[in-house]
């Protein structure tokens, strides 16, 4: 599973584009599972009913964990699922749908204009989506004593992990989402500022 932090669409963003009398509407939706990808193409479909196509490619994933799917939805094979999904590659963005809702203006674009027409609408919405950073957590838990506590607690804090739940009892009990990328190191911090006393725990997969 990939760890490192990768960049997803921070809002859905939407765009237009008009080739020879053709409508070409372009929606780039946040979807981090299929299911979600799945529903936002449903959600468009359902919008623009009378639309002559609702082309799509979506990538779940980064990297080697990658999930990838697209359509021509009835536009002649490859000229419109295959060039979204070749410019969306190359935009370096994970958790994506791009769907891409044609109106027939009563011109024929041709296989060459097809591609180019998609391709075109794909890199359109994809210049104006916001972007923000998507970071893979590794849930564990952390029992220490209580003067450990808060120098733990600082540390954690300042490494930019998330405190889930604690419980107070004979010693503290925390639960606590780690950057997964530099989890191995916090937890080696953790170790040495508590001379072992924190002892750390797997506590649920990856989130």
């Amino acid at each position: 599973m990939n760890t490192t932090p990768y960049l997803i669409p921070a809002a859905p963003a939407r765009t237009e584009i008009v080739v020879r009398g053709s409508r070409f509407i372009a929606q780039a939706i946040p979807t981090p599972t299929v299911a979600a990808a799945r529903a936002a193409i449903a959600a468009v479909r359902a919008e623009m009913p009378d639309a002559t196509h609702h082309c799509y490619a979506y990538v779940v994933g980064y990297g080697a964990s990658t999930i990838a799917g697209m359509s021509d939805d009835g536009e002649p094979a490859g000229t419109a699922g295959r060039p979204m999904m070749a410019v969306l590659r190359g935009a370096d963005l994970g958790d994506i749908t791009v769907i891409v809702t044609r109106y027939f203006g009563g011109t024929l674009l041709g296989v060459g204009g097809l591609v180019r027409a998609y391709s075109d609408a794909t890199r359109a919405v994809l210049a104006i989506v916001p972007r923000t950073e998507r970071i893979i957590y590794q849930r564990v838990m952390i029992r220490l004593p209580y003067p450990d506590y808060a120098p733990i607690r600082r540390l954690l804090e300042a490494h930019a992990a998330v405190i889930v739940d604690e419980a107070f009892a004979a010693d503290v009990t925390m639960v606590v989402d780690l950057p997964a990328n530099h989890a191995a190191a916090i937890a080696q911090q953790l170790g040495e500022q508590s001379a072992g006393r924190a002892r750390i725990e797997p506590a649920a997969a990856m989130v």
